[in-house]
């Protein structure tokens, strides 16, 4: 099981993070998205290639303008 944003999914061990970002349906493409697994930030080049193993900590968060 990985933790995506604190929820528990099933069923993604060994899914890249690319992958999992599809999942909560967020286009990898999309500017102001970071990522972290287990709190290490990962680099967008490696988002396609990256795996994430079972029991992870993923964090995805994207920036937003206001105030």
């Amino acid at each position: 099981m990985i933790f995506v944003n604190g929820a528990p999914t099933q069923g993604h061990d060994g899914a890249t993070v690319a992958d999992l970002l599809a999942v909560l349906g967020v286009d990898r493409d999309a500017r102001g998205v970071a990522v972290a697994v287990d709190g290490e930030v990962i680099p967008r080049r490696e988002w396609p290639d990256r795996t994430v193993p079972g029991g992870a900590r993923v964090e995805a968060l994207t920036a937003m303008q206001g105030g």
